[in-house]
């Protein structure tokens, strides 16, 4: 019999950058555990084709064009999806974007100032709206909620000329950590996963290439890359009643690679 507190019939879960790879991933475990899922994403053909196949699972799926980096859409989206859904128990944000990577001498504002928005910022309206939504349910008796963030290992490992990527990312994990704190009384808990080196089609050019990937798979213990399904079981744990008194905390997902 399958371990009741991971069952997820009831829940609805959010996941922004939800229409491939990591988020994908995370959407189909949720999935296949029974939440209601919605996805975000600004590819609305990717939207329509993840939505198709989360649906397959059996459970009511939505999806939305929305750009994190517009607070006004975050917030518009938002009511949208509790008008259609009637709660939001579980958010999963992980819009992101790949930096164009150059010396930290030569970089641009411009492209500093591109990933800050996404990576960062973007994070903040999505959560900062999924926890009104979740404070107001709480005040009204019904607690709980999981608020989660996906950062990457470039917040504590050296990312050369990636600089503000790894700041980006850098700067998910102290606000997630103050929103445990912050939240905890309403039995709202915040966590971070830190994924390694994982074969989305944002990654792969990178890890592809026979330069990079001699030089770093042999630091993989596992000597493979993660898969965007090696975050379903994470997902499902952290939106479950099986994680209520787990909060503030880093899930790095690398396959050993920061340990090697």
């Amino acid at each position: 019999m399958p371990f009741e507190p991971f069952n997820l019939q009831g829940k609805v879960a959010l996941v922004t950058g939800g229409n491939g790879g990591i988020g994908l991933g995370m959407a189909e475990g949720l999935a296949q555990a029974g939440a209601a899922i919605e996805i975000w994403g600004t590819n609305p053909d990717k939207n329509r084709t993840a939505q198709e196949r989360l649906a397959a699972h059996g459970t009511q799926v939505t999806a939305r064009r929305v750009d994190v980096r517009d607070e006004g859409a975050v917030d518009s989206a938002m009511s949208e999806l509790l008008a259609a859904h009637g709660r939001l128990d579980a958010c999963f944000a992980n819009a992101g974007i790949g930096a164009r990577v150059s010396p930290f001498h030569e970089m641009s504002t411009d492209a500093w100032e591109e990933v800050m928005a996404i990576n960062l910022r973007g994070k903040f309206f999505t959560l900062r709206a999924a926890a009104a939504h979740m404070v107001e349910r709480s005040q009204q008796g019904d607690t709980g909620g999981s608020l989660v963030a996906i950062s990457s290992t470039s917040a504590f490992m050296g990312a050369p000329r990636n600089e503000h990527y790894g700041a980006a990312n850098g700067g998910v994990i102290p606000m997630m950590k103050g929103l445990a704190v912050e939240y905890g009384r309403y039995n709202i808990r915040a966590n971070t996963i830190v994924p390694g080196w994982t074969m989305t089609d944002l990654a792969r050019p990178v890890l592809e290439s026979e330069g990079f990937r001699s030089k770093v798979l042999p630091r993989q213990p596992g000597r493979r890359w993660g898969q965007p399904e090696d975050f379903s079981g994470i997902a499902i744990y952290l939106a479950s009643d099986a994680s209520s008194f787990h909060t503030g905390q880093e899930f790095t997902i690398c396959g050993g690679y920061t340990v090697f």
